[in-house]
């Protein structure tokens, strides 16, 4: 079993929480994972990405190659295209369809959801108003991995599992709303 995962962003939008439940699951799994993160000025909204390698093997590398990716997960749409460079051709795009909207020459949004769906396997949600429904947007995050979960070689309440390990400090109602909206963001996707 292989899987490698893109996560995209920008800095505030919660990938890394995305990439430290991953983690947990790969852990509760007995998984060997390898991780590199870059944090582009967060502060002032600047991209965040991160290569996930998961494997019942040992893995070499953090980085994943050019065209082998089988999965991107991104909370932003425009930031999902920045990385199709290393999708695989029968990988998966799974992204928030709700901008985040950080430069004067944004470009239109219509624009950035057409390129996204020219790829084959896309998935397109919005992530914002899944979670707002599940009790907060600021869960939206959690929805786009929900959504993604189809395509993590993992068993669903594992990524559940690490929903309430990686909130449970923040008290029952937060995990709870991340739990619904990993929930939602999975049941949003049709296969």
């Amino acid at each position: 079993m292989k899987n490698d995962i893109i996560l995209s962003g920008v800095g505030g939008q919660g990938i890394l929480s995305i990439a430290a439940a991953i983690g947990l699951a790969a852990i509760e799994n007995n998984l060997f994972l390898k991780q590199s993160e870059v944090h582009g000025m967060s502060q002032r909204g600047g991209d965040v990405q991160s290569h996930f390698r998961l494997s019942d093997k040992p893995v070499a590398s953090d980085l994943i190659p050019l065209g082998k990716a089988d999965l991107i997960i991104s909370v932003e749409p425009m930031e999902s295209l920045r990385y199709l460079p290393w999708l695989s051709k029968h990988g998966w795009l799974v992204t928030n369809s709700v901008p985040f909207i950080n430069i004067p020459d944004y470009p239109p949004l219509e624009d950035i959801l057409g390129e996204i769906q020219k790829i084959k396997n896309n998935i397109i949600i919005d992530a914002d108003s899944v979670a707002k429904e599940a009790g907060s947007s600021r869960a939206g995050n959690i929805a786009v991995l929900g959504a993604a979960s189809h395509f993590i070689k993992m068993p669903f309440n594992t990524l559940e599992n690490a929903i309430r390990k990686l909130f449970g400090r923040k008290g029952e109602e937060i995990v709870d709303i991340n739990l619904k909206a990993l929930r939602a963001g999975r049941d949003f996707v049709h296969l």
